[in-house]
């Protein structure tokens, strides 16, 4: 059966309501895994007697294995049964929380974070598939649908990590996360549609290798994926650095207090779903100026901390809309250019997104421990900033133009 009648035959069924909502928290869900650390860093710390100079690398070696899952793991989906890959790594992944949950030092707790990172990229790996799954004149409102719960999970794992630490000890957050984990693994083996081998499938090293081809091939990827880079800094440099003003003095919150504003850049996220509505119908470069700006200007009110709690909730609202309406355009208008190759668009896309949040990682706690908040905020909008330029620059690239002068005109052919 050929991808094409294996999609015309199942979007309708997998595509219902229920369906998307499904992967939406599913996604979630796996990512979430990888952010729990951020509000639970002085916690770890302190339990271990980890210097907060280097606790950061908790996160740190999180988003690089999870990269490293980005490139190793995600384009399988290219070439397996997308039902087993997904659930067996949501049981992997499994195990890997509850090391982490009983991890008797330091060391254990790093390699189990390694092994998070790694598998919550089972997450790009059901976007993809949505992808596929969807109607081509409703990819992208899906697309913003099941990512929007990805996003969410982000925001939402500050909360119940905060919550669950000062009700049972850091611990109880990745225990909690493996139950539900392995719950859901069940539920997406139920009910995902099956799919047959492809014919003639791409040895790992050849599937490997036509990521670069891709890269190479098309421009668009090589734009969106930069700025996925640059947003995804900005976003690592908020959210790893905020619980560091927050749990000290004058302000002191408990762990609940500090995830609670992960709640308000949920409101941001769900207001971006849109976005890919206005990608599905040609908007997506106004969009994504648009979006952009609102970036620069959500600095303004964050780097009000010290006045407002409430400014620095507008700013959060700010940031998280206009980050997520720029990773939804920017998926939807990638995985458009090779229907055949979404798992490996959406993987080396969501690289650069991991290497983004790595570096905003590192750098925002060194640049707190020498500048303080108002180094963190100047960071920020700097980084925004040149996001704007960047895409102002390259916002030529559309995807339409580019398929229209396709030299190759049988890409499945050649990488399939």
């Amino acid at each position: 059966m050929t991808l094409e009648k294996f999609v015309e035959r199942t979007k309708t069924f997998a595509m219902s309501r229920p369906m998307i909502l499904l992967f939406a928290i599913s996604c979630g869900l796996s990512v979430a895994n990888i952010y729990y650390a951020q509000p639970l860093l002085d916690a770890i710390a302190n339990e271990f007697a980890i210097p907060h100079s280097l606790v950061g690398l908790v996160v740190t070696v999180t988003q690089i294995c999870y990269a490293l899952g980005l490139l190793l793991l995600v384009p399988l989906g290219d070439i397996f049964n997308r039902r087993r890959l997904i659930s067996g790594q949501m049981l992997l992944s499994v195990a890997a929380l509850i090391m982490v949950g009983f991890a008797p030092s330091s060391t254990i707790v790093f390699i189990g974070i390694a092994g998070v990172g790694l598998l919550a990229v089972v997450a790009q790996t059901l976007v993809a598939f949505a992808a596929t799954l969807a109607a081509s004149d409703e990819q992208g409102r899906v697309v913003g649908l099941v990512t929007s719960g990805i996003v969410i999970g982000i925001l939402l794992a500050r909360s119940l990590a905060g919550v669950l630490t000062d009700l049972a000890g850091w611990r109880s957050v990745y225990l909690v996360s493996a139950g539900l984990t392995f719950v859901m693994a069940g539920a997406l083996f139920h009910v995902l549609p099956s799919e047959e081998r492809r014919r003639k499938p791409l040895s790992y090293l050849k599937l490997l290798r036509s990521i670069l081809t891709l890269f190479q091939e098309e421009p668009i990827l090589r734009v969106r994926s930069a700025l996925a880079f640059l947003i995804f800094t900005d976003f690592s440099i908020l959210w790893t650095s905020l619980v560091l003003p927050l749990s000290t003095p004058p302000f002191s919150l408990s762990h609940t207090a500090v995830g609670a504003f992960g709640l308000a850049g949920v409101a941001g996220a769900l207001a971006a779903t849109r976005a890919g509505r206005l990608a599905d119908h040609g908007m997506g470069q106004k969009t994504t100026g648009a979006a952009l700006i609102l970036l620069l200007v959500s600095w303004w009110p964050i780097s009000l901390i010290g006045h407002s709690l409430l400014a620095l909730i507008v700013g959060i609202v700010l940031l998280d809309l206009a980050i997520q309406a720029v990773h939804v355009t920017n998926q939807s208008m990638i995985l458009t250019i090779r229907p055949e190759a979404r798992s490996r668009l959406t993987g080396s896309y969501m690289m650069f997104y991991s290497f983004g949040s790595a570096s905003g990682s590192i750098a925002s706690t060194a640049i707190y421990e020498q500048a303080g908040w108002n180094g963190v905020c100047l960071l920020g909008a700097s980084i925004s900033a040149l996001t704007l330029l960047f895409w102002w620059l390259t916002r030529g690239y559309q995807p339409s133009l580019i398929q229209e002068n396709r030299r190759v005109p049988n890409r499945e052919a050649e990488h399939s």
